[in-house]
């Protein structure tokens, strides 16, 4: 009993002093996305939604401005004094929610639990970290790396001291089901500290009083609810229990657009959505066919594609939002090629005659793995492929589940799923992000290939990867870009859909920006 009196003391001291601090027209804003956040470690995931939330409370050396160029958070300065060393100058004054300074003890215990978690490959390129004084740290590439600051922005500096008093050294792998204090609680520099978590059901965040930097909100509680269903959401948002969803079904966005008082907000995504093939085992874990992997034979990988109409899945199921792709990149990512952008016709007669020519005329059977609350129509999105899929022979049956259970099933280091649907934002709005994480052979023990599920491997791609990651001169790498782009185009280790369109709705007293990588930093939330 004593520890909960302490705990509610601290909760209640934490909502005071944010309150007491915050501008007098600060106010509460509640709003709901369908999935939850798994952890509240920030090293849990290497996803958008988890990123993008613990991004609220934790913090970068190098962030995003409202326009997702690059900009000082813990660094204030970053320089390359040779070309495979990144120098960090560290913002002096700076404190963790618990109180504690933050100095390069700090960038080098997070550099050495960060490469040990999901979020690995945001290190992919590094080789070591060096303190040189306490507010400057020096990191060292494997070769030159001239877009280190760009890959980095997502990784969040923990505090040393908190992590080993609370025995959270590690991150606690949600695959395996681990736990730590960590998972359940928070201690960044960033403008919002975490005051309530109920999983599955609701995370309050409150204001810093304390945080460096001067705050563009004026918020002084921030209320996250899921709410799975989408109907109850939008009935939410509706009734004016809501300030803001997240996730818009587009069934629903004239209704919302046309209602007094709400507003609904959309920009494009830099966002592929994708199907994706086990390539690595020799025998499918879920699947009619035994003692070999047809995903092996590119004309069953061929087949699929040519299978799936994504011209009605953009009408019919996206209801327009989106955009059909046929490259692991979409418009606005560094590398995108539009003349690469020329999707392989929908014949389902050419896909036959494939599975034929394979060994499979009568087709067969394998098991699918979707999340439900991930992306926008997810499950739909993957009935209608299941439905497409039948016509050629192929019974795909679906398994739809939280993101939660799914990511725990097909990620690193289960890589538990024959067939999948995912989806993939590059963190540094660069190809070589989406080509050195989902399509390097997987580097046992480093970054590389970390989210490549389905286990794909070509050392002629290989080669191409790590030459893109150290090659200075800008056409000679996009000579090789393209080249690699080219590559995944022709060998299907995985079938582009689509870039989803980013679709948020509001009430009309809600300011906020809505960035194209749907990240969502509550810094700037104001309510009026």
């Amino acid at each position: 009993m004593p520890a909960m009196r302490n705990r509610l003391l601290a909760a209640s001291l934490i909502a005071a002093l944010a309150v007491g601090t915050a501008p007098l027209s600060a106010k509460t804003f509640r709003w709901a996305n369908d999935g939850d956040v798994i952890s509240m470690d920030p090293y849990a995931r290497q996803e958008t939604t988890q990123l993008s939330f613990m991004g609220n409370i934790y913090e970068p050396l190098i962030q995003r401005d409202k326009q997702l160029k690059l900009e000082p958070a813990l660094a204030i300065e970053w320089s390359q004094p040779t070309p495979d060393v990144w120098r960090f100058k560290l913002r002096q004054g700076v404190k963790f929610h618990d109180g504690t300074p933050f100095t390069a003890d700090d960038v080098v215990f997070s550099f050495e639990r960060a490469r040990t978690s999901q979020i690995a490959a945001t290190l992919a390129t590094a080789k070591a970290i060096r303190k040189v004084d306490d507010f400057t740290v020096e990191i060292v590439t494997n070769g030159p790396d001239p877009i280190f600051p760009q890959e980095m922005t997502n990784w969040y500096m923990m505090s040393k001291v908190w992590a080993e008093k609370n025995k959270a050294e590690k991150m606690a792998e949600p695959t395996k089901s681990e736990d730590n204090y960590a998972v359940r609680n928070a201690n960044g520099t960033g403008p919002f500290i975490l005051k309530e978590r109920e999983h599955e059901v609701k995370t309050v965040l409150v204001n810093n009083p304390n945080w460096w930097a001067k705050p563009e909100h004026n918020l002084t509680e921030v209320v996250f609810t899921r709410i799975a269903n989408a109907s109850t959401r939008v009935a939410a948002l509706l009734s004016g229990e809501l300030d803001m969803i997240y996730t818009v079904p587009p069934q629903d966005i004239d209704r919302i657009g046309k209602t007094p008082g709400l507003k609904v907000l959309q920009t494009p995504e830099l966002r592929t959505v994708y199907l994706g093939f086990d390539m690595a085992r020799p025998e499918l874990t879920a699947s009619s066919v035994k003692g070999k992997n047809p995903f092996q034979d590119l004309r069953v990988r061929k087949a699929f594609y040519q299978a799936i109409d994504e011209e009605a899945i953009k009408t019919k199921v996206m209801r327009g939002f989106a955009t059909p792709t046929a490259l692991m990149i979409g418009p606005g990512v560094n590398g995108f090629d539009a003349k690469l952008n020329q999707r392989l016709p929908f014949d389902q007669g050419a896909a036959k005659k494939l599975l034929a020519e394979a060994g499979y005329p009568e087709g067969f059977e394998v098991a699918m793995d979707c999340p439900n609350d991930r992306y926008v129509n997810d499950e739909d999105i993957c009935q209608a492929v299941v439905a497409m899929l039948s016509r050629i022979g192929i019974k795909a049956n679906l398994l739809a589940q939280t993101k939660t259970k799914f990511f725990t099933k097909i990620n690193f280091p289960a890589y538990d799923t024959p067939f999948f649907m995912l989806g993939w934002t590059p963190a540094t709005y660069d190809a070589h992000n989406m080509l050195v994480s989902l399509m390097h052979t997987r580097v046992e023990g480093g970054g590389a290939g970390l989210v490549n599920i389905g286990g794909y491997s070509n050392k002629t791609l290989d080669d191409l990867i790590d030459k893109i990651q150290v090659e200075t001169d800008k056409a000679k790498r996009e000579t090789l870009v393209t080249q690699a782009l080219t590559i995944v185009k022709d060998d299907i280790p995985t079938i582009p859909l689509h870039q989803q369109a980013v679709v948020w709705a509001t009430r009309d007293n809600i300011a906020l920006t809505q960035l194209a990588d749907n990240f969502f930093p509550f810094r700037y939330v104001t309510v009026k």
